[in-house]
């Protein structure tokens, strides 16, 4: 697969797609997307959407059954073209304080039909802000079919472009609305067929990071699971790879209240694990909960077993 195209191919590109433009526009098209001068423009340079010199509606065109360029939505006005200006405003000074702030900001995932527009500003912000350390992580559901190939993609940009890639390794929760929307619309279901299936894409995904960690590739992953099987495979193939469990590469997450056994268990052994509590207006956090809780409903077989561990170390502790 061509991971970025000079202006010759540009062209011969635009021709079999048969647009109808002028070389000398065409020309100018391939400046204005190089971003870097450099004669080349790839997939993070298509858009540079955090450019604010740019004007958006310029770039939201493909070519229509005779080739002529339209407008994929009607133009942006005035106002929205302010409101993605501000919004990109914002991104931008949340990545910039995590990075002078040494913390990491973990972008969450949506939707497929949101998805593609969010991971293209993710991964702009990691371009921009993961240079020295892997500040900004984009989110894969392994729920969906494409989980690995998007992975692998962004992957291997983010080493072509010699920034550090951070990945936030979900199982995913929009599963009924997926189905329910592809079949509505009448394209292919895009999640896995069994949560089995799920397990092993995320086993794929996480071995794949981990794979290039041991490499000595710029990668750092959060395992943000709650399922015990997922994450003894990830502890056991840590090891296997030599992969040291404070290595600053690999961090564990759970919801707090959610498999602190868990959690506790793995602070135990050394591993980088961490709680985190949504915050914010109950209308707003419930529905995320609800989410989460039905994400890990396959949880509830293991409460007892929890209980079980819970009053056994309360019986020692006494």
């Amino acid at each position: 697969m061509r991971r970025s195209v000079d202006q010759q191919h540009f062209i011969d590109g635009l021709s079999r797609l048969r647009v109808q433009v002028a070389t000398h526009d065409a020309c100018q098209w391939f400046t204005f997307l190089d971003n870097d001068r450099d004669g080349r423009i790839d997939l993070l340079e298509w858009n540079q959407l955090l450019d604010r010199r740019n004007n958006f509606s310029r770039l939201f065109v493909a070519p229509d059954a005779s080739g002529e360029l339209k407008p994929l939505v009607d133009p942006l006005t005035e106002e929205e073209e302010t409101q993605m200006k501000n919004m990109l405003n914002r991104l931008d000074i949340l990545a910039k304080t995590a990075e002078n702030c040494g913390v990491k900001l973990m972008v969450d995932a949506e939707q497929t039909y949101f998805q593609p527009a969010i991971n293209r500003l993710v991964m702009e912000l990691m371009r921009r802000y993961n240079r020295q350390a892997p500040v900004i992580f984009n989110t894969y559901q392994c729920y969906l079919r494409e989980s690995f190939n998007n992975m692998t993609i962004d992957l291997k940009l983010a080493l072509k472009e010699d920034f550090h890639f951070g990945a936030k390794i979900v199982r995913g929760a929009y599963m009924n609305q997926e189905r329910k929307r592809a079949a509505d619309v009448g394209y292919p279901d895009p999640v896995n067929p069994s949560y089995a299936s799920t397990t092993r894409m995320y086993e794929r995904v996480v071995g794949e990071c981990l794979n290039q960690i041991s490499a000595g590739n710029k990668v750092a992953i959060m395992v943000a699971t709650h399922n015990q099987e997922s994450i003894h495979f990830t502890t056991e193939r840590m090891h296997q790879l030599g992969i040291e469990p404070r290595s600053q590469a690999v961090y564990f997450g759970q919801l707090l209240g959610m498999k602190d056994s868990l959690s506790f268990d793995l602070g135990r052994r050394g591993y980088l694990a961490y709680k985190y509590v949504p915050f914010g207006p109950v209308k707003e956090v419930l529905p995320y909960l609800t989410r989460r809780a039905h994400e890990n409903s396959a949880m509830v077989s293991s409460t007892g077993q929890e209980i079980k561990e819970i009053t056994t170390e309360i019986r020692r502790r006494v």
